[in-house]
């Protein structure tokens, strides 16, 4: 049975933000909403694998909670890029209590001065033994997308993390890599941009950095983990 924390940050979720900001109206009940079909879902799990990327398989978020604490060792340094698929599996709320990791997020955020914290993110934030995310898409052909405004989450993910593990829903299969970038654009950021604007009240966000993929660095094989949710997760 899981043990699995409620979501404290249900607010900023799709379907509330669609509830709350009308900029976004036109994400509504839109495909990139839906989980794949089973067809789909196989054949981004075999093109991750062939390109290198380890997979693991979870079937909800229940799974996919109690999977994930399984990937991560006992004492190892662990941060998060914002993840509302994180959120959603009940991960960053687990992060919150007591675990057995060093978790580096929170010292991150118990530094209030932005200018000090900014520079841990830099430093320590994606330097760590594991680093958690998600993306923006996943390809049929085993390519993985993703961006964000600062360059946080894609520098942690290209290199300065010992390992990632990249925690994605089956929603966010597409075809390809030019599909994949579609998605980003006209879906994640506008998802991101409600986000913001409730959030941190901003106007919205741009995607200034844009990370591909394309297969498993081969001399750190293992270093870049997959877990596929076949269940519609995140933005």
């Amino acid at each position: 049975m899981s043990t699995r924390p409620a979501n404290s940050f249900a607010h900023t979720t799709l379907e509330a933000l669609l509830k709350t900001d009308e900029k976004i109206a036109h994400l509504k009940d839109g495909e990139y909403s839906k989980a794949a079909s089973p067809e789909r879902f196989e054949s981004a799990r075999t093109a991750l694998e062939s390109k290198g990327f380890k997979v693991t398989v979870a079937q909800n978020r229940d799974e996919a909670f109690e999977t994930l604490k399984t990937l991560i060792p006992e004492g190892a340094s662990v941060n998060v890029a914002h993840s509302t698929t994180l959120e959603e599996i009940g991960f960053i709320d687990y992060l919150i209590g007591e675990t057995p990791y060093n978790n580096v997020r929170s010292t991150i955020l118990a530094e209030k001065d932005l200018a000090k914290q900014a520079e841990l993110r830099r430093t320590i934030g994606t330097t760590v033994d594991y680093f958690l995310t998600s993306m923006a898409a996943v390809t049929e052909t085993g390519a993985m997308a993703h961006g964000d405004f600062t360059g946080s989450k894609v520098g942690g993910v290209a290199f300065g993390a010992k390992n990632v593990i990249v925690v994605v829903g089956s929603n966010k299969i597409v075809k390809d890599v030019e599909e994949a970038y579609k998605r980003t654009v006209e879906w994640c950021v506008p998802a991101a941009s409600a986000f913001s604007r409730e959030v941190f009240k901003a106007p919205g966000t741009t995607l200034s950095n844009y990370e591909l993929l394309l297969s498993a660095n081969p001399f750190a094989p293992g270093r870049i983990q997959v877990l596929l949710v076949n269940e519609a997760l995140g933005f």
